[in-house]
């Protein structure tokens, strides 16, 4: 990464100097940019031609400076690929994905199951392309892959591979187990987990409790049991799934659960909310090791910046139907979303349909069990403050307070503040995925007026109704252009 400004620097100061003085051209052009006042005398025409030379000659310098850096870079990266060139063969050749320790299998039950490990070992998973290629694992910091799929008699499809976490992440992991266990660092991982929470509900214990796992993860940072009883019966690592009993799980399933549950709930998440029953989430395909196969869905929201008016409307109107769903629904489960940027949701190449995927926070609040309970303010109406900070895809919220009401504006605050006004910043561009309206629409004001009342509120509770009338407004504009 140094040898990368480096070389950037030195471009830059080289086209600094010599494009934009451009000494070959003329003389007097020569003169206008590098500021020279022609009607100095004598002596200050020759100091400027003295301070001239000495930035043409370190110019010079500067420049066979990058080319010799240019050449260096070049030359260790021939160099890198000529020494490993049997092993970049190797990589390309062999299926990765078929390799139990490359599935890091061997950390089981520390894992995240196993439910898909005969398609990964029987060889009916493979890498894509470059995902193949080690050498390129220093920048998939996410540790996620795209490979193709493939059963007999039905074809291949891409589907999308996630470790869950960084290299760092899952080497913590490894460490803090061993350090509850054993006080050291490293250790044997299988012997030490059976003395760590995560075996704790070994043996006879008939469910999982909100007293085990809360604040655990974002997904159970205040769970019902009625949220637990549905993780545990739908839970997807298990043959026997279907039951809310937790002794009808293997110790080894338990502790798989439990682990994923605390260290990236995501797959919890898929599995409980599935794409089957309408939640709009990516389909939880299985796991083996400490890797998740997913469905792919398509690309990123990102890609759709530029995309025509027509269908970056129909994205924005989808997208708050999605808010309206995971907020208000049958099952009265208010499903928040903690982390919301372009990246986290992908769009249907086919159908077009807006599907999050990425779902690791995402708080769970049961809105049925905050109706029993009352907690104080429990039907005080919470309006999210806005966040102005000078960062991507900033959100306030007080995950307390989250789940301690019924009525929240929450994920209406989120899509609109980072995704759909003119305040949603995302690699240095901003204006929002409905950036430059028509001018008809422009000039009439009142999707920019819907849209600054959703995301920074000026009048009280104004979030819940602009939320509303913007949902009506989207769909309208959006049968207007079909």
């Amino acid at each position: 990464m140094i040898m990368n400004y480096s070389v950037l620097l030195l471009e830059q100061l080289q086209y600094e100097i010599f494009d934009r003085c451009q000494i070959e051209q003329c003389s007097a052009q020569l003169h206008h940019i590098c500021n020279i006042d022609n009607t100095k005398n004598q002596e200050g025409r020759d100091l400027d031609k003295i301070k001239l030379d000495f930035v043409f000659r370190t110019g010079y310098q500067l420049g066979r400076l990058y080319r010799y850096v240019k050449l260096a870079v070049l030359g260790s990266l021939a160099a890198a690929l000529v020494l490993n060139t049997h092993s970049l063969l190797a990589s390309l050749q062999r299926n990765e994905l078929s390799e139990r320790r490359f599935l890091q299998l061997n950390k089981c039950p520390a894992c995240w199951g196993t439910s898909w490990c005969r398609k990964f070992l029987n060889g009916q998973l493979r890498l894509e392309s470059w995902g193949r290629l080690r050498l390129f694992d220093f920048f998939n910091v996410k540790n996620v892959y795209f490979a193709r799929y493939g059963e007999p008699r039905e074809g291949s499809r891409r589907v999308v591979l996630k470790r869950l976490g960084s290299a760092q992440e899952l080497a913590d992991i490894d460490t803090k187990i061993c350090r509850r266990a054993t006080g050291r660092g490293r250790c044997d991982l299988l012997q030490a987990l059976h003395a760590t929470e995560f075996a704790s509900l070994n043996g006879d214990v008939r469910l999982l409790t909100p007293d085990a796992v809360e604040g655990w993860s974002d997904l159970v940072h205040c769970p019902s049991q009625r949220l637990l009883d549905r993780l545990v019966r739908r839970y997807a690592e298990t043959k026997d799934s279907g039951s809310f009993l937790l002794r009808n799980l293997k110790d080894s399933e338990r502790m798989q659960l439990l682990i994923t549950l605390a260290f990236n709930p995501e797959p919890l998440v898929l599995q409980s909310f599935p794409s089957d029953e309408g939640w709009p989430f990516a389909k939880y395909l299985g796991a083996c090791g400490r890797m998740v196969a997913v469905n792919y869905v398509g690309e990123e929201l990102w890609s759709y910046f530029n995309a025509p008016w027509e269908k970056r409307v129909d994205l924005a109107w989808q997208l708050m139907e999605i808010a309206e769903q995971l907020t208000n629904n049958d099952f009265e489960f208010a499903l928040y979303l903690l982390d919301v940027s372009f990246d986290n949701f992908a769009v249907g190449p086919r159908d077009g349909k807006v599907i999050i995927v990425d779902a690791e926070n995402v708080l769970v609040a049961d809105k049925r069990f905050i109706r029993q309970n009352k907690p104080e303010n429990w039907d005080v109406w919470y309006e999210s403050k806005f966040d102005d900070c000078d960062k991507e895809a900033c959100l306030s919220f007080s995950k307390e307070i989250l789940c301690a009401r019924v009525t929240v504006d929450h994920n209406y605050y989120a899509i609109c503040q980072n995704l759909l006004s003119r305040h949603a910043t995302w690699r240095g561009t901003s204006g929002g995925l409905l950036h430059d309206p028509p001018a008809e629409i422009a000039k009439d004001g009142r999707l920019e007026a819907l849209l600054d009342e959703c995301a920074n509120p000026k009048k009280r509770y104004g979030r819940f109704q602009a939320a509303k009338e913007l949902r009506e407004y989207l769909a309208q504009l959006s049968n207007n252009v079909r």
